[in-house]
């Protein structure tokens, strides 16, 4: 999957997602009226009590100030909070995420 698309890569997630599970997927589509930082996808499983926030990136995207603010304190509000890429889908690291198995230090 080197050289994927961001927005492919997010269209590989989402289906991913939804057969682990994942019943919702929120991406904000205009992203100048939201709040700089935000994570790409925000994914909910009612059926597994869960609910991530996903930042998205290419293999070599760098991840801005404010989106290192956001997943921190997302993080540090006892929520799951993260970056992916295509790499991590590839490696398995967002199968085992999906499936709630910890895999990051």
């Amino acid at each position: 999957m080197p050289g994927m698309l961001e927005r492919e890569f997010q269209a590989v997630v989402v289906e991913v997602a939804q057969l682990h599970g994942f019943e919702l997927a929120y991406h904000t589509h205009d992203s100048r009226r939201s709040a700089p930082g935000f994570p790409d996808l925000v994914l909910v499983s009612s059926r597994h009590g869960r609910v991530l926030f996903r930042e998205l990136k290419t293999d070599t995207g760098r991840v801005s100030k404010d989106q290192v603010k956001w997943l921190t304190g997302l993080v540090a509000g006892g929520a799951d909070a993260g970056v992916w890429r295509p790499a991590d889908l590839v490696s398995g690291v967002v199968v085992a995420e999906l499936r709630g198995v910890p895999v990051r230090n």
